[in-house]
């Protein structure tokens, strides 16, 4: 009996050791296999947590995108809202000069059909002037002429001015528009040297024209010269405030003199020209005013570079205002470009004051 129990012991021994070596066994395994699993667990948290704070980062710097973007969007939005407000302004001023451009045809419209009616007027008054003038031509026959003018042919004729009276007040126009007919040569001939502007067609036309006057005027009659551009002034200073008999030839020929070293320049005030007139003692009993065009000036000289028709016939007004009582004005026109109420104006002031009116052909006198 002894013997089986140590071979029973022993079996049992050997199956403890075989399920020790077994269950060690996977132990072992189970560690290994659990070590391998913590390690790749490691790597990937390791990676996944890369990845998270790549993905934070992203986020971070879409947040920050987004913040610009919406800036930029309330910008995008404040802009549109002045645009639009820029817009309505910009439709309102387009609107606006639509109704000035319609305003302003509606003017030139009836601006032309008045100037229509009045160019009828003046053929008529152009009848009625050759008769004067044939009626002065026959006076002037019967007496004799203290000066000679000789003229171009058959353009050495009467005009129908009214040249009686025994103070004669000859205002020339020497601003810088009597330089040329058109703005343009205007422009370009008041930039040249002064011997050049003595010589430009215009001015010398208007110098003989005063020749001719003179040569024209009742030998008992008795002359000033004035020019007149911003500011009136007698042409001989010597001569201020001093009436010239026509027939004291030294004294006529100085001032004619020295209206040929005359140089037109600057603007145009009539106003001060017939207040000139007016402050003269003895005051002249006809004015015989020689210019181009509507006044640019007033009483004081204006800072602006450009002045607009409507204005100009204001000044004319004005200018008118200060003239003295009961005295013809007669005006010879050299018209120039760009001032088509001055021959409709200065017709009316010689229709109001008894005198008379003439816009001369080019190669008068």
């Amino acid at each position: 009996m002894p013997p089986r129990r140590r071979s029973s012991s022993q079996f049992n021994l050997a199956f403890l050791d075989v399920m020790c070596c077994g269950f060690g066994a996977v132990v072992l395994l189970v560690m290994l296999l659990n070590g391998d699993m913590l390690a790749t667990r490691k790597e990937i948290v390791t990676d996944l947590r890369s990845e998270v704070m790549r993905l934070e980062r992203e986020v971070k710097v879409g947040k920050e995108h987004l913040v610009s973007l919406q800036n930029s969007m309330v910008q995008t939005e404040e802009d549109i809202v002045r645009t639009e407000g820029l817009s309505r302004q910009v439709i309102s001023s387009l609107e606006q000069t639509k109704l000035e451009l319609a305003t302003m045809s509606g003017k030139s419209q009836a601006a032309k059909k008045h100037i229509n009616a009045l160019q009828s007027d003046l053929l008529n008054l152009d009848a009625e002037s050759r008769r004067i003038g044939a009626e002065q031509q026959t006076e002037l026959a019967r007496g004799a002429q203290v000066r000679e003018f000789i003229g171009q042919g058959d353009r050495q004729y009467l005009t129908g001015l009214r040249l009686g009276g025994k103070r004669v007040l000859l205002l020339v126009d020497a601003s810088a528009s009597m330089l040329d007919e058109t703005i343009v040569n205007i422009i370009v001939r008041r930039n040249l040297d002064d011997r050049s502007k003595k010589a430009s067609p215009k001015w010398k036309r208007t110098i003989r024209t005063v020749e001719w006057l003179t040569a024209n005027l009742p030998a008992d009659s008795s002359l000033q010269l004035y020019t007149f551009n911003t500011e009136p002034s007698p042409t001989a200073a010597e001569l201020r405030n001093k009436w010239v008999k026509i027939s004291d030839n030294k004294n006529i020929n100085r001032m004619l003199a020295a209206l040929k070293q005359t140089i037109p320049q600057g603007g145009t005030s009539l106003y001060n020209a017939f207040a000139a007139a007016a402050r003269m003692k003895p005051r002249p009993d006809n004015i015989l005013l020689l210019t181009d065009g509507l006044p640019t000036q007033g009483e004081k000289k204006s800072s602006k570079n450009t002045i607009s028709g409507d204005n100009r016939l204001k000044l004319f007004h004005q200018a008118t205002g200060v003239l003295p009582r009961a005295v013809p004005i007669n005006t010879i026109l050299f018209p120039m470009e760009g001032d088509p109420m001055a021959a409709v104006s200065f017709w009316k002031l010689a229709i109001e004051t008894g005198g008379s009116f003439l816009t001369p052909t080019r190669d008068w006198p």
